[in-house]
């Protein structure tokens, strides 16, 4: 399909121009924002073309780098070509690119780490200054000039309305069909001229299919006919299958003890290999007719469609592997009646998980012994990919879980430890923990109580008497006793890692 069948309104035919010449028009020290999440719906061509513009800037001795904002992560030939290039000063509000968190490591960049559903409205607020360049790829323009949205809605709405300019790429490579998958909702306002968003169940449209744009914002239409990036979601391990077992098993018994409805309530998973095993285990689950409101839908979730165990999916980024992606192409008009995509300040926003009761399960780096989480930083100082949407729906869900294997780094590492070295979530935000050696449910319990539980059902045996340790040692000699600490010992475990690349005791 040609350029000309995908841009149907003759405006915007006129300010088709190269991905340089497109590059060409986004001044130094600019804030730009770019369409993408975790690996869909990132503009292709402009971030190359912008990373060599910034390399010959470089070259003759000029400064050049820009303020970047996105949905989420993005892929290599955006974050990774950006970062190569020096061509990042700051950056928000995620990132899984490793040359991009190198540079965030050493400084190089400012990264500002975010809850997704802040970003947006952070934005339209002001508190994160004017927003210059957007960047966005689309799948077409309308003959009315709307623009049909691709693989991840993520931010662009609002980028689209508050960018000073607008470069368009156009993508031809993605199937048309996808057109009328999406759900973009233009009610929210700015307080105080809210309303409340009416929403009540979590397969319901309150939008319409199309972005939309000030024709004369649209500075450049670049063309590029590029898929998005392939995810590779390895085959379930042992532990990621018992972890999922075990929160199959809890939903069962939860349903059983009438605190979980028949129906099922819907199901937000966040991304990663435990998430899509959790996904496939709910393939062979006694549920039925379940529903998804997640950020992002993945291989899992597709089978669950598929097989007719999901009846509808909501999210802001289909993000799929190759295999996956062949099947969702070859049978999209079953998807698209099944799949609806939203901007990320719906699919995440706070009082619409609290209103649907989503049953939320993200991954984490580590706990401590009373249910602080860790989801970012690695020994308390290296950042990792980012908070992401897992602080929207682990405070605001009917039921949160937290996973993780129990230990890392070849067991190296307890992922359970005496006092997180960060905090992203704290012990009042976390109701259930799962590792591979099985689920503490923290629900109505003290922190000491916690502390028991965590230990007898989610450490690794190797560490489970250093930890219980620990804690008999911390009831006996900490100031206070509703949360007993060693100040002297509780961070201990991550400077002998330092040291020493082990968590383990010495012999």
């Amino acid at each position: 399909m040609s350029l000309a069948d995908r841009v149907r309104h003759p405006a915007f035919l006129e300010r088709v121009m190269s991905a340089e010449e497109a590059a060409a028009l986004i001044p130094a020290g600019a804030n730009v924002g770019m369409s993408g999440f975790t690996g869909a719906g990132h503009p292709k061509a402009v971030p190359q073309a912008l990373a060599a513009h910034a390399k010959a800037e470089h070259a003759v001795g000029k400064p050049y780098k820009i303020n970047l904002w996105t949905g989420a992560s993005t892929a290599p030939e955006l974050d990774g070509a950006l970062a190569a290039a020096n061509a990042l000063g700051q950056r928000l509000p995620f990132n899984t690119d490793p040359i991009c968190r190198n540079k965030i490591n050493t400084g190089e960049i400012d990264f500002i780490d975010m809850h997704l559903s802040h970003v947006a409205q952070h934005a339209w607020f002001g508190f994160l200054g004017p927003l210059h360049v957007a960047v966005i790829e689309v799948l077409g323009v309308t003959a009315d000039g709307l623009l049909i949205p691709a693989a991840a809605v993520g931010n662009n709405k609002t980028w689209l309305e508050i960018a000073d300019k607008v470069i368009l790429e156009v993508n031809t490579k993605p199937s048309a069909k996808m057109e009328g998958m999406h759900d973009i909702y233009y009610g929210t306002a700015i307080p105080p001229r809210r309303v409340p968003i009416n929403m009540t169940h979590a397969d319901d449209r309150i939008g319409q299919p199309y972005l939309r744009v000030d024709p004369a914002k649209v500075v450049a239409v670049v063309e590029t006919h590029k898929g998005d990036r392939d995810n590779v979601f390895a085959t379930p391990d042992e532990n990621s299958n018992k972890i999922a077992s075990y929160i199959i098993d809890f939903l069962a018994h939860e349903m059983k003890m009438g605190r979980l409805p028949k129906e099922m309530l819907p199901i937000q998973s966040g991304v990663g290999n435990v998430a899509n095993a959790v996904l496939a285990g709910l393939l062979h689950s006694p549920f039925e007719n379940l529903l998804g409101f997640t950020e992002v839908l993945q291989d899992g979730m597709l089978d669950l469609l598929r097989a007719g165990k999901m009846s509808k999916a909501s999210a802001t980024a289909i993000s799929l592997s190759r295999s996956a992606l062949q099947d969702f192409e070859d049978n999209i008009d079953f998807y698209r009646e099944r799949i609806i995509l939203r901007p990320q300040e719906i699919s995440n926003h706070p009082e619409l998980v609290r209103r649907l009761g989503i049953i939320a399960m993200n991954s984490m780096i580590e706990a401590d012994i009373y249910g602080n989480i860790n989801s970012t930083h690695l020994m308390g100082t290296s950042m990792m990919n980012g908070i992401g949407g897992s602080g929207d729906f682990a405070r605001n869900g009917y039921l949160s879980f937290f996973v993780t294997p129990s230990v890392a780094k070849n067991g190296a590492i307890s992922c359970i430890v005496p006092m997180v070295s960060h905090v992203d979530h704290t012990e009042h935000d976390t109701q259930i923990i799962v590792t591979e050696q099985g689920l503490a449910d923290l629900r109505g319990l003290s922190p000491r109580q916690r502390a028991q539980v965590i230990i007898d059902h989610c450490a690794h045996p190797d560490f489970r008497p250093m930890l219980q340790d620990y804690f008999d040692r911390a009831q006996h000699s900490s100031g206070g006793l509703h949360t007993p600490h060693l100040l002297n010992e509780a961070l201990s475990w991550h400077q002998r890692f330092v040291e020493t690349g082990s968590m383990r005791a010495p012999a």
